[in-house]
This record gives C-alpha cells, sequence and structure tokens, in this order.
C-alpha cells in the first residue's frame, strides 16, 4: 500500500486525521524505546522504523485497526511509553505504529484491590490513585514515572516490589489482560488466571492490550534508605538476609559494588567514597530496628527520607534496576550491561569466578525478588564495560557455563529475553490470536505465520 493511501485509510477508521502522525521525526521517536542501552543492537536497530503512528482512544478504533491490518496485510506494531531496553516496540517491518497512550483511563481500584484500567494509563497515576484508597502497586519498574500498564506487562517482567510479591507472572500479580486480536474479524478477549501467560511479556506478538487488571497489595508506609559497607561482600551479605528473613518487611533491596554508586551524582550525599551500597525500602515501623541491625553488621545509615509516593525526592528508585545502567553510562558510554541470576547457594563463588575472569570488567549490581516458588534470588543486571562483541558474548557464556542464568538484553527476540515458555504456550496462542504474524513481526523468531505455512 501506498504511504499515502495508508494514512488516508487510518484516518478514515480512526475519524480524526490529528491521531494519524506521519511527520519523519515523529514517526521516528514513537518507533524507539532505550534499545541503545545495547551497543549491539544501537546497530541492528538504528534504521528501524515504522510507515505512520496511530493513536486510538477506544476498543472499537483497535478493533478497527486490527481488522483493516489482517484485511490488507500491514504489521502493526503496539507501543506503550517506549520505556524498554530490548527493543521490543521497534518495528522491524514498518506498518504501522500502534501509540496506545491516549487510552489512559483509571476505570476503578476494586474494593479486593485489583486496579482496572485502560493500557496506557502510567504505572505513577495507579500508585498514587491506590495509596489513596489504602492501597499500592505490588510492583513497579524504576521507569514509574512515564511507564504503562500495558507497556509493562507486554515487556516488563518485575521491579520495585518484586523482594516481595515476585514478578509479574508470580503469584496473580495479574489478574486479567484484555486483548483484540488480529483476525478477519477480531475478537475481543479476556485472559484470566492461566491463560494471561498466552500472552504476559509477548512483546505485544499475541494481540493488542485493551485493558489491564492488576492486583495491589494493602498500603505501607515506607522509608528509602542508603547503606553503605566497607566490601561489596558485607554489603551483599546483609542485603541477602534482610531480603530472605520473612521478619523484615521490604518493598526494594538493591546492592552495588564500588564503583557504581560514584555514578549517582544528583544523589552524592547518600554515597560513602569508596563503599559499596544498599538501597533499602522499609516499612517505616522497622527503621529503628534496620539503622541498629546495620550498624551492628559493620555498616552505616548514609541516608533516610519517607517515601511519600512517585514524586518523592530523593527517590532512590531511580537509581535501581536498569536506571543504574543509564546512570553508568552517563558517566562513560561504554558502559552497558546484561540481565543475570545468580544462584542463591552459589552466588558468593559465582562472583569470585567472574571476578578472577573479567576483572573490573564487570561490576556487579544486585536486585534481590522472589521466585515463583517463594525462594529469594539475587537476581542482577551487572555492568559489563563494552570492548567488542566478541567479549560480550564470552562474558554472557561464561555466566552460563558457571549456573548464572542469563536473560541477553543485546538480542531484539523474546525467546531470548528469558521470559520465553518452553511449552510453546506463547506460540500456540499466536496461532490463534495473530494467525499472519502482523503484529510485532520478527521479534518472535520460532513462530510461522499461516502465510508462510501454506
Amino acid at each position: 500500500m501506498k504511504p499515502e493511501d495508508l494514512r488516508s485509510e487510518v484516518a478514515r477508521l480512526l475519524g480524526d486525521e490529528t491521531r494519524v502522525l506521519t511527520n519523519a521525526a515523529v514517526v521516528e521517536r514513537l518507533s524507539k524505546d532505550f534499545y541503545w542501552y545495547s551497543p549491539v543492537l544501537r546497530r541492528q536497530l538504528e534504521d528501524k522504523r515504522g510507515d505512520l503512528v496511530a493513536q486510538p482512544v477506544s476498543r472499537d478504533e483497535v478493533c478497527a485497526i486490527a481488522g483493516f491490518a489482517w484485511q490488507a496485510g500491514v504489521p502493526v506494531t503496539v507501543r506503550g511509553a517506549g520505556t524498554g531496553n530490548y527493543g521490543q516496540c521497534i518495528p522491524l517491518a514498518g506498518g504501522i505504529v500502534l501509540d496506545m497512550s491516549r487510552m489512559d483511563r483509571m476505570d476503578e481500584i476494586t474494593a479486593d484491590g485489583t486496579a482496572v484500567c485502560q493500557p496506557g494509563t502510567r504505572l505513577a497515576t495507579i500508585e498514587a490513585e491506590a495509596r489513596a484508597k489504602g492501597w499500592e502497586l505490588r510492583m513497579y519498574p524504576s521507569t514509574l514515572a512515564k511507564a504503562t500498564a500495558g507497556g509493562f506487562l507486554a515487556g516488563g517482567s518485575g521491579g520495585i516490589g518484586s523482594v516481595k510479591h515476585g514478578g509479574l507472572r508470580d503469584f496473580d500479580n495479574v489478574r486479567g489482560i484484555e486483548i483484540v486480536t488480529v483476525e478477519e474479524k477480531p475478537r475481543r478477549l479476556l485472559r484470566t488466571g492461566g491463560e494471561i501467560h498466552e500472552v504476559l511479556h509477548c512483546w505485544g506478538t499475541n494481540g493488542i492490550f485493551t485493558e489491564v487488571r492488576l492486583a495491589l497489595a494493602p498500603a505501607v508506609e515506607w522509608t528509602q534508605c542508603a547503606l553503605a559497607f566497607d566490601s561489596y561482600e558485607e554489603c551483599f551479605d546483609f542485603g541477602f538476609e534482610i531480603a530472605a528473613n520473612a521478619k523484615w518487611d521490604k518493598r526494594l533491596v538493591t546492592i552495588f559494588e564500588w564503583p557504581i554508586p560514584s555514578f549517582f551524582s544528583p544523589i552524592s550525599q547518600t554515597v560513602a567514597e569508596g563503599k559499596a551500597l544498599a538501597f533499602v525500602m522499609i516499612a517505616s515501623a522497622q527503621m529503628d530496628a534496620l539503622r541498629a541491625a546495620t550498624t551492628k553488621a559493620g555498616g552505616e545509615v548514609t541516608f533516610a527520607g519517607a517515601y511519600t509516593g512517585p514524586k518523592t525526592q530523593p527517590l532512590l528508585s531511580d537509581y535501581t534496576w536498569n536506571h543504574t545502567t543509564l546512570w553508568a553510562m552517563k558517566a562513560d558510554p561504554l558502559w552497558t550491561y546484561i540481565q543475570a541470576g545468580f544462584s542463591p547457594d552459589r552466588a558468593r563463588e559465582q562472583f569470585r569466578t567472574l571476578r578472577e575472569r573479567f576483572g573490573r570488567e564487570i561490576l556487579f549490581h544486585i536486585e534481590f525478588m522472589k521466585n515463583g516458588e517463594g525462594r529469594m534470588i539475587p537476581g542482577s543486571i551487572p555492568l559489563v564495560y563494552f570492548t567488542s562483541e566478541e567479549r560480550l558474548n564470552e562474558i554472557i557464556d561464561t555466566c552460563r557455563e558457571i549456573g548464572v542464568s542469563i536473560a541477553n538484553p543485546h538480542m531484539n527476540s523474546l525467546e531470548d529475553s528469558g521470559r520465553f515458555r518452553s511449552d510453546n504456550l506463547q506460540i500456540r496462542s499466536r496461532q490463534s490470536y495473530d494467525p499472519r504474524g502482523l503484529l510485532n513481526p520478527g521479534k518472535m523468531i520460532s513462530y510461522k505465520s499461516e502465510a508462510v505455512a501454506q
């Protein structure tokens, strides 16, 4: 289809040409995410973009776009806020970028603690409204201020709160996802229970989200604090104890070895020169006990302040999870990262092996999180100093050899992202919900579309 014909048809379907964007700079911006965290993806994806951006405001408009895409064979790549790092929402085959930012209505917070909203609703909005009613998000990414509910469920896996509540796929943290299929006659389907895993963390390849339902937790009065220790080993051991011991009510336990804390220039008051640092969000009622435990373990509380919501200043979670990588890149653009899971039993041995082999090319950054079996895992987003793709792959291969799990953020496919299911549930659901493979094509590389199969 010619570009002008595609624009005309999409404008007709939406009934509003102002919500069809074709300006080259705008299309470029809305075709990209934070893929440039990876020097490998930066090279591979920098020239990829959609043909236009459509901004629906209703389910009916989404259904109209989906039906048209099926009929015309036009690819559709769904976009939230674009805060992901794998290039999840970068279209590889052009077509329509479906920007869901205008579908941002917060529908309700139910009496049993479920947030029901449209996919473009910002997580910060949900957190603020939930806390006003005595609830809070079970988890959220470090991009809380910008990230949307739909984008988080399509491309995220956990975040602040996962130390207490696990990941998105655990413990019924996601109660429901409504999707629109891409077929001759698009269907609206509500996935609940085990059906959620057909579409959760599928990068928008298995349906277009039009409603999400997130389980909430009773709100807690939190204190955020920074704890400094003379060595990384002491900091890690203390953090593991706080994370794994059920007596502590915590929302975040993050460990940084030096010099990572030196990259956090806006909050330099929390940093002790040359020391490892822990960021902890603890129930305020336990702050005195945490302070005493820190001192007993040889540490020092360098900062403590109330968490009052997403606009808290300073907000220490702005320096955790993959925001840590961003601050490192600001200090030196050759820093990048990997996503790893250390063994709760062998982590210290694994740290030693990596340090002996790669020295300071790798810096340890731990995010403790509970897995689906309730066990505390030293999840990790280590910093890696990039010298070549070959060296990066050598570090990744070594991690896997010594039992460190890797979700490779330098690969642009769902299979390499660490959340692909070995039972092929995601592939089977795509055969039903997007048989022609028009949603974000090229990202589920195991899938053969109906057109190819025939």
